[in-house]
């Protein structure tokens, strides 16, 4: 089973859409004609994230939600060298026994994203 596709509920849908495809590099590609608005956005022939108008509101982390979403890139240097030249803020995770780095960023809504780069050897267990 491999996940095919998230749907992201943002209070600015075009703000949301402009922020996926200048930090992430994702490009608007076709949808259905649906009878609402919403965009569905592409990395490389696959539509990994779909954007749906929704509702501002405060987020209650103590109910059953969804927290993060995560997505496997490649040039952790790279990146960080976009969210830079973006003046996107980001934290980082070095996790050296999984041979990977991560980082978080959210979009203009607060969505939390979580970007891993599976870089290096897994470390020996003991």
């Amino acid at each position: 089973m491999i996940l095919d596709h998230v749907t992201l509920r943002t209070a600015d849908l075009e703000g949301t859409r402009a922020f996926m495809e200048a930090a992430l590099d994702l490009k608007v590609g076709y949808r259905p004609a649906f009878s609402f608005p919403g965009y569905w956005l592409y990395a490389g022939a696959e539509p990994i994230v779909h954007l749906l108008p929704g509702r501002a509101g405060p987020v209650d982390r103590h109910g059953e939600m969804i927290d993060h979403v995560g997505f496997r890139l490649d040039d952790y240097d790279g990146q960080c060298s976009r969210f830079d030249e973006l003046n996107i803020n980001y934290s980082t995770m070095e996790l050296p026994e999984l041979g990977e780095r991560r980082l978080f960023i959210r979009t203009p809504t607060g969505i939390l994203l979580e970007l891993v780069f599976r870089e290096g050897k897994v470390a020996a267990g003991p």
